[in-house]
């Protein structure tokens, strides 16, 4: 048994400096990875910013430390939080057998890969530079803190967008990536019934989304003689308004459905039931939510720009086409049953424990 100390200070996406307090963060990706090393028969911690703690009180399956965070001006909280005593923590905790801590760009990765490199596994998203001041910090990072400071420890990738990016930096990345790992204790195989006409949209209502865009492609469609089905939209944000407006001016007020945010367990049986999974968005690195819906079995028609379209292409658990339009669903309503079939026999592979499995046959 394998003692391992995860640090992701970010819990959640704050799109503003203005975090949002929530109830829970056991829906959360990180926790879920935490479970699958927990579901392995290991020792987990988890290191976050207390800034992402719940409003209430929970009871965790792991330990939970919560780090302060300081400078908060410079060190932005939502994108590049500072947490000073974590370097003495490490220095007094050596019984850790791998520490594995989110991205390169980060200053809890650089203590880490520092302070214990030969046990630190750096598990890196982006494939390109973060926009932080016009990309200028990030540059400095990787070019220096990262390819000279960093250098000892081991770097996994998210995707093979992110490896081919990091290893510009980076002498020690694994060949192959890790994604997200998906909890398939709660999303459990669906039933051999029938899906709905239905399809469904798992994401924030905010511009880059480009959720617009999917109602529209789905008007289209409802008016080129699809007229049974509906499409249900999970998730909340500024764009709400704007949406159900648009929704009523295309007359699809009775066929467009906002469910509002839902937990995993309200959220499985509407993924579970529907077609596909429409995404739309412009800006994005690996979407939990694709994941998710292919451990559902559920085919995701997406954009070319989250990391996940590589391995969708690959395996054909969905449709990858940027602007897609109405012959698109036509064509994952067509051959549904063979996408379906494609994410069930692939969604082990994203199970959580299996995620957890690849990064301690690192150490083992």
């Amino acid at each position: 048994m394998s003692k391992v100390l995860v640090i992701n200070p970010i819990l959640y996406t704050a799109e503003t400096n203005r975090i949002p307090r929530v109830d829970s963060i056991k829906d959360t990706m990180i926790y879920s990875m935490c479970l699958g090393f927990l579901r392995a028969g290991h020792e987990v911690t988890l290191i976050a910013a207390a800034d992402y703690r719940p409003v209430r009180e929970e009871r965790y399956d792991f330990p939970i430390l919560w780090f302060q965070t300081v400078f908060r001006r410079l060190f932005l909280p939502r994108c590049f939080p500072y947490m000073p005593k974590l370097r003495a923590y490490l220095r007094k905790h050596q019984e850790y057998d791998m520490i594995v801590t989110s991205e390169a760009f980060a200053t809890w990765s650089y203590t880490a890969a520092r302070v214990a490199p030969q046990k630190t596994i750096i598990w890196h998203e982006l494939a390109a530079y973060n926009q932080m001041l016009r990309r200028i910090p990030a540059k400095l990072w990787y070019q220096y803190v990262a390819r000279f400071l960093m250098c000892r420890a081991r770097v996994v990738p998210r995707s093979e967008e992110a490896g081919a990016f990091i290893r510009r930096f980076m002498p020690r990345v694994e060949e192959k990536p890790v994604d997200h790992g998906v909890d398939l204790d709660k999303f459990p195989l669906p039933g051999k019934g029938e899906r709905e006409e239905r399809f469904v949209v798992v994401s924030q209502l905010i511009p880059r989304k480009r959720i617009g865009h999917t109602v529209e492609v789905f008007g289209s469609f409802v008016r080129a003689g699809h007229d049974a089905y509906r499409l249900s939209i999970i998730g909340a944000g500024e764009e709400e308004a704007a949406l159900r407006r648009l929704a009523e001016t295309l007359g699809l007020e009775e066929k467009v459905t906002f469910h509002g945010k839902l937990s995993h367990e309200k959220l499985q049986p509407l993924v579970a039931g529907a077609k596909a999974m429409l995404v739309s968005t412009e800006k994005d690195n690996n979407m939990v939510s694709i994941v998710e819906s292919i451990a559902l079995g559920t085919p995701v028609v997406t954009t070319s720009v989250p990391y996940n379209a590589s391995y969708i292409r690959r395996e054909e658990l969905g449709i990858v086409e940027d602007d897609w339009s109405v012959s698109a669903l036509e064509k994952i309503v067509a051959e549904n049953d063979r996408y379906v079939a494609n994410c069930l026999a692939y969604r082990r592979q994203l199970s959580n424990v299996a995620c957890a499995e690849r990064f301690l046959a690192l150490v083992e």
